[in-house]
């Protein structure tokens, strides 16, 4: 009788026959990339067991030398040229690279070998010989393509020299300039600065003014340098903004006869209470049969703002607003923002609507979009409307409760088939007239902001289908959709993990229903505990970003299969572009050119990106601004993020958030477990782990960098090297320098000339 076979050597054998077909697979790859999806979908592998092992293997072929890892997660064989091009990567700690051209490879550099070459220039470079188990290093030959590179810091001007002292994460050095060239700046000015040339064998880079900003440290200053940094406009040419000022509004009896007229129709705007920009209003009355007319309308900035004109340019140029702790710097020019496309009250307006016919339980019984005229007869803030949410008494309180009905529907029913349910508190600032935060607050999502945000939903979607999905089985016509691709499930698999750290359950397979119900079950669960914020984010950041895209492959995170932005074209181009597309499909026009309305949805998500970030950092500021004010005061708060440099710490009663260095933890040697999201004691085992409640102290809040710094501290406010760094004389000396206390970031070595050495 043959022999069984164990458990165990099955299993070997297994795991033997996935390395001979993984390998095999890998060979006929030649030069391309790969990941672990692509190398299961070809294998015919399922199950996440499996994929684990894929993944597992891939890991170890290129821990191995077997494979490379251009960047995590994608793999390619290793035969390669030894001389390659590629875009540099410059860092002000000196982990300079260069990512291959070829294949998005991430190689080190180090300075000796990098030419000067900035962030961002176009490089040609020589790759040393692969040897295992050390990481592959490059010089750079030849700068091919120089970046246009402008720096923004402190001027330092004295009777001899000037140089821009910069605080940079692309650059360590400051930057000389001749004084011909400061442009007027002064001591103490922060600045713009163009880099000109850097010799080879100089130690700084030689640079002229671009602009001065201001004072440092004044909040219009600050405010300017956020954008500046991000390559954001921080102010509007004279030239488009008087091409605005000539634009009448233009209502005409014969405009007004070649659009639905709905001025008669009861109509209001809910915003919030700072908002001058009323880019959509709703409508509503009761039809004789019972059911409803509800309509979504929208500025009809496009009206105005005709293609290829200056003001369209400026506008594509900026695709966005950008909402900053205290200002909106427009996509338009105030005059067509705040007020001739913004639908105020007891104005007629031009504008392009979504108009519904809706039972009571808000099933869409049939719609039409059409350019309108509308008059809107009530302004109400968020605040307004929640109240006669709340009580049932108020203006057209009949209306707005009808219209709520509704809403909570149409969220009900977006709940059940998959949608996710992110309601994060958002923090804001009171400042005062200097523009200093004095107080903290918190902005959340009531039943108000909901009525709205569902309609624009509705009619986002309603466009989208009936452009994506045409009647007859047409074929669609080019068009700008909003997509976002289901979740990494890696990422995914991270948030199941700490998920049931915490009790909670998250799915990482099955349908997208299924998980996004596992999802909204965890966050509903977690309402009100001191992980809320910590797990809620973790699941925002498990999820793919949303982009602008001509490629459809539908909304994950609303789980809607067609979806745009058609409802702000005051503030997002995206949505100009849609009312354009409209109009031009709607008449019966030919599709437009698909690779050029990419490129200008590419564009859209760049800016999309780079205003979100320059919002983050002026919420960050005025966080290390408003933290300064409480230097040496102890906090509760919950370990946010873990890394091998120390501890995020966000606090509980504002979601500052701050670093507790691994450095400053001085009763141990901590070391970094990634795997669990811990730091973990070498002699006494005190464990860190991410979601953890602590307590901390301020100990530092430096400005420049942005950057908190908090100390651990016990019940009674002691902590580990508090003779350093908690003592009274540390925090005068912090408060002394303006908040601006040594950081726990990434020291700079600052180089100048003759007096101080590189």
């Amino acid at each position: 009788m043959a022999k069984k076979k164990s458990p165990a050597s099955s299993r070997r054998a297994a795991s033997k026959e996935l390395r001979e077909e993984v390998l095999n697979y890998i060979s006929r790859q030649g030069s391309s990339t790969f990941n672990y999806k692509q190398v299961a979908f070809a294998l015919g592998a399922t199950g996440s067991s499996i994929h684990r092992a894929i993944t597992l293997l891939l890991a170890e072929l290129a821990f191995d030398g077997d494979l490379i890892e251009v960047s995590p997660g994608k793999y390619k064989s290793p035969q390669r040229n030894n001389v390659t091009t590629g875009v540099f990567v410059r860092r002000a700690n000196g982990k300079n690279s260069v990512i291959t051209d070829a294949d998005g490879e991430s190689i080190m550099v180090a300075e000796r070998n990098s030419m000067h070459a900035l962030n961002g220039d176009k490089v040609r470079i020589n790759i040393a010989a692969r040897r295992r188990g050390v990481e592959p290093e490059a010089q750079v030959i030849e700068i091919i393509e120089e970046k246009d590179q402008t720096f923004i810091g402190t001027l330092q001007v004295d009777r001899h020299m000037a140089f821009l002292e910069t605080d940079s994460k692309f650059l360590a050095n400051d930057i000389m300039i001749p004084r011909a060239k400061l442009k007027g700046g002064k001591q103490g000015d922060k600045a713009i600065v163009r880099i000109t040339s850097w010799p080879e064998d100089d130690k700084n880079p030689l640079g002229e003014v671009v602009d001065i900003l201001g004072k440092t440290g004044e909040n219009t200053t600050e405010m300017h340098a956020i954008l500046a940094e991000f390559g954001l406009p921080y102010r509007y040419p004279e030239n488009v903004d008087k091409a605005a000022q000539k634009i009448d509004a233009g209502i005409t009896p014969e405009e007004v006869a070649a659009r639905i007229d709905m001025r008669d129709v009861l109509t209001f705007t809910i915003d919030p209470r700072d908002a001058k920009d009323f880019d959509d209003a709703l409508s509503i009355r009761k039809l004789s049969d019972g059911n409803y007319e509800v309509g979504v309308h929208i500025a009809d900035v496009t009206h105005y703002v005709h293609p290829d004109t200056l003001l369209d340019k400026e506008a594509q140029k900026r695709a966005t607003s950008v909402y900053l702790v205290d200002r909106v710097v427009p996509m338009l020019p105030e005059h067509l923002s705040n007020g001739i496309c913004s639908l105020r009250p007891d104005e007629d307006k031009l504008t392009f609507s979504c108009i519904f016919t809706m039972d009571a339980k808000a099933n869409v019984l049939s719609h039409k979009i059409a350019r309108t005229v509308t008059r809107s007869n009530r302004r109400f803030t968020y605040e307004e409307a929640q109240q006669i949410i709340e009580t049932g008494i108020g203006d057209y309180a009949e209306e707005i409760l009808t219209l709520n009905e509704m809403a909570q529907a149409l969220r009900k029913a977006r709940y059940d088939n998959g949608s996710v349910e992110f309601d994060r508190a958002e923090v804001r600032f009171d400042v005062d007239e200097t523009g200093h935060p004095v107080s903290v607050f918190f902005k959340e999502s009531k039943e108000a902001n909901k009525l709205i945000e569902e309609f624009m939903l509705l009619a986002n979607k309603t466009v989208a289908t009936e452009i994506g999905k045409p009647a007859g089985h047409k074929k669609p016509k080019a068009f700008v959709y909003r997509i976002h691709d289901m979740p990494d499930p890696g990422k995914l698999a991270d948030l199941s993990k700490i998920a049931r750290t915490f009790g909670f359950k998250v799915k990482e397979t099955g349908s997208s229903r299924e998980v996004n119900r596992s999802i909204n079950r965890m966050l509903a669960d977690v309402k009100g505990r001191g992980e809320e914020n910590f797990l809620s984010t973790l699941a925002i950041r498990s999820m793919a970003k949303a982009i602008y895209s001509t490629t459809n492959v539908g909304h994950y995170g609303l789980a809607f299969d067609y979806y745009t932005h058609f409802t702000s074209p005051i503030r997002r181009y995206p949505d100009m572009m849609v009312h354009r597309l409209l109009d031009r499909y709607l008449s019966g026009g030919r599709s437009v050119n698909q690779a050029k309305l990419e490129e200008q949805c590419k564009h859209s998500s760049d800016m999309e990106q780079l205003a979100a970030n320059a919002e983050r950092a002026s919420i960050k500021y005025k966080q290390v601004e408003f933290m300064g004010d409480h230097m040496g005061e102890v906090y509760t708060g919950v370990i946010s993020g873990v890394t091998e440099w120390g501890l995020y710490v966000e606090l509980d009663e504002n979601l500052c958030e701050g670093l507790v260095p691994v450095r400053d933890l001085a009763d141990d040697y901590y070391d970094f477990d990634e795997k669990n999201y811990c730091l973990i004691g070498r002699r006494h085992g005190t464990r860190y782990r991410l979601g953890d409640n602590v307590k901390v102290k301020v100990a530092r809040a430096n400005l420049e960098r942005k950057q908190l710094d908090f100390l651990l501290v016990d019940d009674r406010g002691h902590g580990p090297g508090e003779d350093d760094l908690g003592s009274t004389a540390s925090v005068k000396e912090t408060l002394r320098n303006g908040g601006k206390g040594k950081s726990s970031g990434n020291r700079k070595q600052k180089t100048r000339t003759r007096s101080r050495k590189k």
